[in-house]
């Protein structure tokens, strides 16, 4: 396969952060809400759930509706005694990663400082040329295109040359009508028309090297027009 971008998600792409990391991210967003607009812990965590769902971030509601400081929740919602504790990777994604052909970048939802701290907990910083995170996008998270088209300017990419690296599909059906091609990191066997491929985990994408050279084939003899 020609050498291509690959854009890696973090959380739950890279590695695991459902047992350990989104819980107590969650508890410290529903704390932070409750403390925020004077709210018990029961009404703040339905508060936060229902704007999520509308938003796809509860940062995103905060700020628009509450004047909300993005930095402050952010470094408040992301402080972790023990991180390193927290951390649900394989052994294996460095080598793995770095046996794909092409350059690398991150692009989160997550702040700067926790992406980083991820990366170099999982021995995988120094393979990724950028980090893209919540910050750089102005505050609006995917899957709003927004964010994708200024990852882009911002390292001179051409989403045609991108494989975006997702375990999330709503994140994935912006990257696709931007023209990347698509892989899902998921457990399915059944995935929508927008997914090029779908691994189970990442350090099974040197499997789909030839499935993603033929999709991008396809793709590039399509007449135009």
């Amino acid at each position: 396969m020609a050498a291509r971008t690959w854009i890696f998600d973090l959380d739950n792409t890279l590695h695991d952060a459902r047992a350990r990391i989104f819980p107590h991210i969650n508890r410290s967003m529903t704390e932070y809400v409750a403390k925020h607009l004077g709210l018990a812990d029961a009404a703040a965590d339905t508060l936060r759930t229902t704007y999520w769902r509308r938003y796809g971030a509860t940062l995103v509601w905060l700020i628009r509706h509450h004047d909300v400081d993005p930095h402050h929740f952010l470094d408040r919602t992301h402080e972790f005694p023990h991180l390193n504790g927290m951390v649900v990777g394989r052994r294996e994604l460095a080598s793995v990663l770095g046996r794909l052909p092409g350059r690398k970048f991150l692009f989160s939802n997550a702040p700067q400082q926790y992406a980083q701290a991820i990366l170099r907990i999982l021995k995988v910083e120094k393979l990724f040329e950028g980090v893209f995170s919540i910050e750089h996008t102005g505050f609006r998270p995917k899957p709003d295109a927004h964010g994708f088209r200024k990852l882009l300017r911002t390292y001179n990419l051409s989403a045609a040359g991108c494989i975006m690296v997702e375990d999330d599909l709503e994140n994935l059906r912006t990257a696709k009508r931007l023209g990347m091609k698509t892989v899902w990191v998921d457990a399915s066997h059944r995935a929508p028309s927008w997914v090029d491929a779908n691994v189970r985990h990442v350090t099974r994408l040197p499997r789909l090297l030839r499935k993603l050279q033929a999709a991008a084939e396809v793709s590039n003899s399509m007449p135009l027009g």
